[in-house]
């Protein structure tokens, strides 16, 4: 049986890769802007999961309004 994707199927907003956002939180991996969060503690968790699954990555929340880098660490 085939299945066509919808094209009203909702896929994860990508950011611009040449552009910095101005609003929200993001996760950033390895130096590059990946997803969107609504609020920093859904994007710490999200990061502390993805860091807990490959350590050796660089994860850092972006916060697009004052333009600061929170690096995720994992726990001791």
């Amino acid at each position: 049986m085939e299945r066509h994707v919808s094209s009203e199927a909702k896929r994860p907003r990508n950011p611009s890769a040449n552009i910095l956002p101005t609003e929200g939180y993001f996760l950033e991996i390895d130096g590059k802007i990946k997803t969107e969060h609504a609020t920093s503690d859904a994007a710490s968790k999200a990061g502390l999961e993805l860091k807990k699954k490959y350590p050796s990555i660089q994860v850092n929340v972006y916060s697009a309004k004052d333009r600061t880098r929170t690096q995720i660490k994992l726990p001791d």
